[in-house]
């Protein structure tokens, strides 16, 4: 129970090959995955001003006048 069998080396050393062995399947796939990030940040990162954006400003009916407030003159009190 020391050590791992012939089964478990075997394993082992085919698992580092498929990752590790040939024309480098890990480096590859960081090479994609950075290629990815990259041209997410292009998207993120468009010229605004290859599409200008449409700001309409909204239209407001006229407004109508506003109401006079009207003060009635001082009445003077009958005097007795």
């Amino acid at each position: 129970m020391g050590s791992f069998s012939i089964w478990h080396w075997a394993l082992v050393i085919i698992v580092f090959m498929l990752l590790f062995g040939g024309r480098g399947k890990i480096s590859d796939l960081m090479g994609d995955f950075a290629k990815g990030i990259n041209s997410f940040k292009k998207g993120l990162a468009e010229d605004p001003t290859a599409t200008p954006p449409t700001t309409a400003q909204p239209t407001l009916p006229p407004a109508a006048p506003a109401p006079q407030a009207t003060q009635a003159a001082p009445t003077e009190a009958p005097r007795a």
